[in-house]
């Protein structure tokens, strides 16, 4: 089964979904879309390490990611603002990146590949990766939730149940720089925020808790992947911004119905 390429992918953006739709709904509800885009920008310096160091793309990017929060966590609120020092930072590591992939020497890059994603390329070790970081995410998220919900939706009352917000919102930035790792080769450093940001955003008008939502979001994610990937086939289009714009499609879907369900 494995063989066939478009199941390969199928698999590979479906690994994706599940990773990346119930942390996406964290990235909106506590508006990090900025931090998430940042993430993912990174994620080309971090190829370019890997590459350099003979490393695999999964822990260069794991690094930088890691490393890029941890940048964020120590200069946030030291006069400047957290939307400016991310945009600074997000375009400064895309830049880095790119520069640091051109001076390679002797290594054939896929920069497009990198940048807009490749899921039509996947392989069978690509595909162990991408879902073992899924599952992780998954898992972490499963084991976590209750507190996680309480420190992004009420974090006064987390501090008084002993819960420390920070902690939590570690984990989050670990389970993010997972995402961002595996999600490299499906849709790219440049779309990769908007697999986290548009599935939730999409479900969130139709949630009536933050259990429906998760839900909802990874359906909404595993139709944009099933659909972008069929639509690619079809037209003869990229797939990994066909895949973006099926999700931005059904953002649109959802926003109107929530307007004419609210002006009924």
């Amino acid at each position: 089964m494995l063989d066939d390429f478009m199941v390969r992918a199928t698999l590979a953006g479906l690994g994706v979904a599940i990773a990346a739709a119930p942390l996406g709904c964290f990235v909106v509800w506590r508006r990090m879309a900025y931090f998430g885009d940042a993430t993912a920008h990174a994620a080309i310096l971090g190829v370019a390490l890997a590459l350099t160091f003979e490393l695999s793309i999964f822990a260069g990017v794991m690094a930088v990611s890691l490393a890029m929060a941890a940048t964020v966590a120590t200069l946030a609120g030291r006069d400047v603002a957290m939307d400016t020092l991310l945009g600074v930072l997000a375009h400064a590591a895309l830049a880095f990146g790119l520069v640091a992939m051109s001076l390679l020497t002797g290594v054939r890059t896929d920069l497009m590949g990198y940048l807009f994603g490749d899921v039509l390329a996947v392989g069978r070790g690509d595909l162990a990766i991408i879902w073992g970081g899924a599952l992780a995410v998954a898992a972490l998220m499963w084991a976590r939730w209750s507190r996680l919900l309480t420190a992004t939706l009420e974090p006064d009352l987390a501090v008084a149940g002993g819960i420390d917000p920070r902690r939590e919102q570690f984990v989050l930035t670990l389970a993010l720089a997972i995402v961002v790792a595996v999600a490299i080769k499906v849709v790219g450093a440049l779309l990769i925020a908007s697999m986290l940001i548009i599935p939730a955003a999409t479900a969130r008008p139709f949630a009536t808790d933050p259990e429906v939502m998760a839900a909802a979001a990874t359906v909404v994610a595993a139709t944009a992947i099933l659909g972008g990937l069929r639509a690619a086939y079809v037209f003869d289009t990229p797939a990994g911004p066909t895949i973006v714009a099926v999700a931005a499609l059904l953002f649109t879907a959802s926003t109107t119905l929530a307007a004419y369900r609210r002006a009924r």
